[in-house]
Order: C-alpha cells, then structure tokens, then sequence
C-alpha cells in the first residue's frame, strides 16, 4: 500500500542538524541542449564546456542529520561519466550506515536523480534497497509520469530504479507541499519534469533550498535559461520565477544539484532581473581533474 503523507504544522524552533555535501561523481551532458535556446555565444560566457560542447555537471547529494547507482552506465555511456562514487561507501566513510537513513527524498525520478535507491545482487541479479529502512518521498505526479512516460521523458526513466522501492512498500508519494520534521519541508514544482520535489531546509542561520532541475546551474539562475531537458518550458520559467522572488526576498541560499564549480549561492534582485549574490561555501567533498 502506498501512503499519502498529510500536509504536517510547522514548528518555530528549528532542530540541531548537520548538512553535508556528497558529489557522487561527474558526466558530460550537451550545453546546446542544457541552455536550449540561449546561443552558445551567451552560455558559454557563464559555463565552460569541451571541444564537442560537453558541460561538466555534477550528481550532488545532500545528507541531513537531525535531532529527531551504476546499474545503467553502459546505456548511458554517452554522458561519459568520471568519478563515481559509492554512495553507501561515502556514508560509511562518514560514520552513517546505509540502515540508518530514514528518508531519502527523489526530488524526481530521472535516472541521475534516482540511480543509487537500488542496487544489484552481481551473483544473483535481484535487485536490493540501497536504504532498506527509509521511506522514499516521490510526488504523486511524478510517480505517475514514470509509471506512463511522455515521450520527451521515457528514455529517462528506468523501472528498475523504483520496483524494489515500491515492491518494499517504502515509496512515499505526496500530493502537495509537506514536512517530513519540523525544519525540513517538500515543495513541489513543475515545469522541468510533472512534481518536482525542492527540500526546503531551515536552519537557525537561514533556510537552504536544494534547488534540483529548477535551477540546476548558476547560470540557470537567468529565469529565460531554460533548459532543452524541460518538457514544459513556459511553466518552468514561472517555477523559477516563484522560487527567485522568495529566495531573494529571505536571503534563502540556493544548492545546485548539477553546478560543477559553485554549490550555493544567495540571490539578488536587480530591476526585474535575477542574478547570484553570494557564494556560501559548502565542505567540497571531490574534486574533478
């Protein structure tokens, strides 16, 4: 049985926590098609790319300690992935065992967002939890879409991703904005994908939000930036619009998930023009050459 989570009261006081940064490893992906309309002229003033238009991007990852994969790489060998990383290893590395998670949040279910929630049994094939004790928090509509792809999005998706997820009865699905506790809240967002997952993270000195492919750049920070990878355009520009206003207004810090060279920053508002601020240095945890 899949569970609806109701939207929870916020509380005041903000609990202890500790955020880390996990860059889980690197791959190329097209400018032309990350920058879409915006000539290479324009976009590569602001983000550097190879000799056939590779942009470096990062597959980031947030860990949040609180009070309270690589299955598909020969199918995507196009992306030319470097740098990987074992996620559970990295935890470990950290003093957190994999059972401890409670929840991992999918802000969507494309493949570079999701890879890692199951893995494969090398000696029998199956597939296993990467977090057999966590709840998995997927919007419903997102769920949907990957259940019954459109077109521009189903070579993004990969059952084998979610199956066990669903099979486990650890899926989570949500139908409007929650808290899973009291400083950490879900907002959904539409536009690049159907129900896009943004964590708000409240902390004592200022709220974070871990953007995803609502701003998965710096560069994208630009509302007209759209990328070529959103399947609904002119909805993901007011989606930028609606998470700038406010992170410009609370001084919010914005986490890009694919940013390669900058992983947070502030904005600001000049006229009716958004642009980054300042950058909030967060640990760097791996370096690309």
């Amino acid at each position: 049985m899949i569970k609806t989570i109701p939207l929870l009261p916020q509380r005041k006081n903000a609990e202890t926590m500790k955020l880390q940064i996990i860059d889980t490893g690197y791959f190329y992906a097209d400018g032309g098609a990350m920058f879409g309309a915006i000539p290479k002229s324009a976009w590569s003033r602001r983000y550097p790319s190879d000799e056939t238009n590779g942009c470096v991007l990062a597959m980031r990852s947030l860990v949040i300690k609180t009070d309270d994969g690589n299955k598909h790489l020969k199918q995507l060998s196009y992306y030319r992935f470097f740098n990987l990383v074992d996620l559970g290893t990295e935890l470990r590395n950290r003093g957190i065992q994999p059972e401890e998670i409670t929840d991992v949040v999918l802000t969507h279910l494309h493949f570079d967002h999701c890879g890692y929630t199951t893995q494969k049994d090398e000696s029998t094939g199956h597939l296993f939890l990467s977090f057999p004790n966590a709840n998995h928090w997927v919007s419903r509509k997102q769920w949907e879409n990957f259940l019954h792809p459109n077109a521009l999005e189903k070579d993004s998706y990969f059952i084998e991703n979610m199956q066990a997820v669903a099979d486990a009865n650890s899926l989570r699905l949500l139908d409007a904005d929650t808290s899973i506790c009291p400083t950490i809240e879900l907002r959904l967002y539409d536009g690049h994908t159907p129900g896009q997952i943004v964590p708000y993270i409240h902390t004592e000195d200022r709220t974070f939000v871990f953007a995803g492919d609502v701003i998965p750049l710096v560069a994208s920070v630009s509302p007209e930036w759209i990328s070529a990878y959103d399947t609904y355009p002119v909805t993901s520009y007011n989606e930028k619009l609606r998470m700038l206003a406010e992170a410009a207004e609370k001084r919010q810090a914005l986490i890009y998930c694919h940013d390669a060279y900058i992983r947070c920053t502030t904005v600001k508002r000049v006229n009716t023009y958004y642009k980054k601020d300042k950058e909030i240095p967060l640990k760097k945890t791996f370096l690309f050459p």
